[in-house]
């Protein structure tokens, strides 16, 4: 593709995306449901009728569970990612209003598009891509899963992205689009590589990410909250690639991808003798185990989607969501 992807493009889509927060037979009955005999031949990870179910089954859920505050209500439509992110906000949410979220407001979803991958085996997976009701004129992108023919569709991963940087995907003649392999050679990094070199990426630096919010933004402003008056703040960033954190990319038309992945970061605050640590808000507080004495250390968890390009070239992180999912005083 021929947009552009410079600094100051990258950090008006990072702006959008912070506003809010895949045998042998193949046959489809009227319900749309798929049945599978086989686990070698390639085919579409779902119907086109699957997937709008899915994706229709998986708002009811996260509304009910938003409106009570109850990560019970949504834990079979949700994994990875996603469900440490939102399923540590209900919790905080649920501890400091046991009756229920004041300021619920139920997510719609329209104008659904649904990016489907051909593939062998299990697990399957596709991407929704629709307008919500939160989020401005961002669109909600939504990775869904699957690990077996009996098992229910999950969210692992969802970003936020403008309209215009929706990239276009490589599809067939019938609409389906391509899986990108974790070990692919022809974009510039592989996507099973993505998580660990973006983390070192943080440490250390380097030219492998382009410019924007979530990379050279971030590394200064890490640079200037380490050392603070009284107070010292240490980063320490993980890669998540197993499970339920795979990565997941799509080709796009271009011949580069578009991919998911994910990432773990812990951030520890310690006060120097006679200093305190910053009291943390609320939310924060709910998740925090131990006495917050000299120190506190946060772990989040976040999903990036990221413009793997064809060939050579930076990587362009399009959209992130982080959440705290857990603290630890001492």
């Amino acid at each position: 593709m021929s947009r552009d992807r410079g600094p100051r493009r990258l950090r008006r889509l990072d702006r959008s995306a912070l506003i809010a927060a895949s045998v042998t037979a193949l046959s489809v009955t009227a319900s749309g449901c798929v049945v599978v005999h086989g686990e070698r031949e390639v085919l579409p990870a779902a119907t086109r009728a699957e997937a709008a179910k899915a994706l229709r089954q998986f708002t009811t859920a996260y509304n009910r569970a938003d409106k009570a505050y109850d990560r019970s209500l949504d834990a079979g439509r949700v994994t990875g990612a996603l469900a440490d992110i939102d399923g540590a906000r209900l919790k905080a949410g649920r501890a400091n209003n046991p009756d229920g979220n004041p300021a619920h407001t139920p997510l719609t979803l329209t104008d659904a598009k649904f990016t489907v991958p051909k593939k062998a085996g299990w697990p399957r997976w596709f991407l929704a891509d629709a307008q919500g009701n939160k989020g401005g004129e961002a669109r909600w992108l939504l990775v869904f899963t699957r690990g077996g023919p009996e098992e229910p569709w999950e969210v692992a991963y969802l970003t936020l992205m403008a309209p215009e940087d929706v990239p276009r995907f490589t599809t067939d003649k019938d609409g389906w689009a391509e899986a990108v392999d974790t070990n692919a050679t022809d974009v510039a990094l592989a996507p099973g590589r993505l998580s660990g070199d973006y983390t070192t990426y943080l440490k250390d630096g380097g030219d492998a990410f382009a410019a924007g919010a979530h990379t050279t933004v971030w590394r200064e402003l890490r640079k200037k909250e380490a050392a603070k008056p009284g107070l010292a703040t240490q980063y320490i960033d993980e890669p998540l690639t197993n499970g339920d954190y795979a990565p997941l990319g799509l080709r796009t038309a271009d011949g580069g991808a578009l991919v998911f992945f994910t990432t773990r970061h812990f951030q520890r605050q310690t006060a120097a003798a006679g200093a305190s640590v910053p009291t943390p808000n609320r939310s924060v507080l709910a998740l925090t185990t131990g006495e917050i004495k000299q120190s506190l250390t946060m772990q989040f968890v976040s999903n990036q989607a990221a413009l793997d390009p064809k060939g050579s070239g930076p990587v362009a992180i399009l959209g992130r969501v982080q959440g705290l999912t857990s603290a630890q005083g001492e």
